[in-house]
């Protein structure tokens, strides 16, 4: 890219200086009232792409804590963004927006693709910085969620939603949170110096294999996506050193990168999923993959019809448990499926399911076991570890002691002894815990009261096998039929 663009771009930013304050200082109302006829005001466009940003779920927590110098407007802090909360109880959120719901790409699951006949507008630089100040102001949001659609070709999107940005930061002093999102195919060099503007940047991968992108994104290519992900990698390893050497020098990326992955609207297992996942943590280190549950927007061949049905939402909350094992866990995607198991167990959870098909590691004694085994306790999670790891020092520990300290003892108590005795008398055997952790209901484990007999079920036949189709269902020591 020639630097001649890039001082284009500057000047427009430092031209624009006095109208951008000026509407700051009038509100978003002033930007109403110099709406000519036949064009959208502010409003109309907030309304449009607010909406058509919703099916973007890339959106999460900023990761990095930056206090305001004094001179701008805001900070950055690290307790959460967008539907979270703080550690006072205060919920914090992102406003939210594409730049444009216009795109010259087709991609047949998106609902702004451009064979669609839905109401298009874009946003100027102006309007985004008017809006995100005034919204701050009146303690609406705490940053700024932007993404985009294609408009024109990817330099020309990503050099408009980098003069957004730099008006944001240099005009009107904006201190606070940004997350934006990367272009696949525009200039790296463009996508660098956003970089160095924004808090968090995301490359959606929308669809797990190349396969799939050729079939419902020929547009879009695997290396377009993969580049300036390698890109954001490298240069924030580089931007690493750079702060070592230099205390004051600017930050890039500082909250990392995310991705996206649509779920359901191609035919990929979850054991095809994860490992994507997986690799993509290993190779360009990212924070987060958020998967999206596929929704059905449009009407094409091509996609499946999950009208009836509706989105796959417990697939997607099964993946998310799946994925939070692989980056606090200690997990690997090998160990969660395999080619025979490809799918989760849509009754009970990844851990839980591993923990059946490996009782000979269990029960665990809590007070001698080390962390990374106590991380794979079925009710156990990650702060509660810590807690049993710490309170041991001073003494061996109780059931009544795990309970306070977080430990979710009706999963537990089936892999965990304390000072070598079981909660209650629990036989070690697949189909008598299966059974008992898919009890939702409070009350004892089978055999706990001494009873000797009880009511037969359906899963007392381990035999009885049946098939139901493609469904996740099938699982350890649990095997349901569709009946008829």
């Amino acid at each position: 890219m020639s630097d001649e663009i890039m001082q284009r771009v500057q000047s427009r930013a430092m031209d624009t200086m006095k109208n951008i304050k000026d509407s700051i200082q009038c509100g978003t109302k002033h930007i109403v009232q110099t709406g000519s006829a036949g064009r959208k005001n502010v409003y109309e466009k907030l309304r449009i792409l607010s909406d058509a940003a919703k099916y973007d779920v890339a959106c999460t927590s900023s990761g990095v804590d930056r206090k305001g110098d004094g001179t701008g407007m805001g900070n950055c802090s690290s307790a959460g963004i967008c539907h979270s909360f703080s550690a006072d109880g205060r919920c914090i959120s992102l406003l939210k927006i594409l730049y444009t719901n216009e795109c010259i790409f087709d991609c047949k699951y998106c609902v702004n693709r451009s064979s669609n006949d839905v109401e298009r507008t874009s946003f100027t630089p102006e309007e985004v910085c008017s809006l995100t100040m005034e919204f701050y102001r009146r303690n609406y949001i705490e940053g700024l969620f932007l993404s985009s659609g294609i408009l024109k070709s990817p330099d020309y999107t990503m050099e408009q939603i980098y003069a957004t940005l730099y008006r944001l930061r240099h005009v009107c002093n904006f201190q606070g949170y940004i997350h934006v999102k990367a272009i696949p195919g525009a200039d790296p060099r463009l996508i660098q110096m956003t970089g160095y503007l924004a808090d968090r940047m995301s490359v959606n991968m929308e669809l797990p294999t190349a396969e799939s992108l050729r079939l419902l994104a020929p547009h879009k290519s695997r290396k377009n996506i993969l580049a300036p992900m390698r890109m954001v990698q490298e240069k924030t390893k580089e931007n690493r050193q750079e702060i070592t050497v230099y205390r004051n020098a600017p930050r890039f990326v500082p909250a990392g990168q995310s991705t996206q992955m649509i779920i359901g609207a191609t035919p990929e297992t979850d054991y095809q999923i994860l490992n994507v996942a997986e690799a993509l943590y290993k190779k360009f280190e990212l924070k987060r993959v958020f998967y999206s549950a596929f929704v059905p927007v449009n009407e094409d061949k091509a996609l499946p019809a999950l009208k009836e049905s509706g989105p796959p939402l417990l697939r997607e909350h099964r993946l998310y448990q799946a994925d939070w094992l692989l980056r606090f866990y200690h997990f690997e995607a090998e160990e969660l499926l395999d080619e025979e198991n490809p799918n989760f167990n849509i009754f009970l959870d990844p851990k839980c399911c591993w923990a059946l098909k490996h009782l000979d590691q269990f029960p665990v004694e809590v007070n001698r076991a080390d962390h990374r085994m106590l991380l794979r306790v079925p009710g156990i999670g990650y702060k509660s570890a810590s807690r049993i790891v710490k309170a041991r020092r001073m003494g061996n520990l109780r059931f009544e002691d795990l309970k306070k300290m977080g430990v979710v003892l009706k999963r537990a108590l089936y892999f965990l002894t304390c000072q070598g005795k079981m909660m209650y008398p629990t036989r070690m055997d697949e189909d008598y815990i299966t059974r008992n952790l898919l009890n939702t209901k409070e009350r004892l484990p089978e055999g706990a009261d001494g009873m000797t007999y009880r009511q037969m079920s359906l899963f007392d036949d381990m035999n009885f096998t049946m098939q139901a189709g493609n469904s996740p269902a099938k699982g350890p020591g649990l095997h349901v039929e569709r009946m008829g």
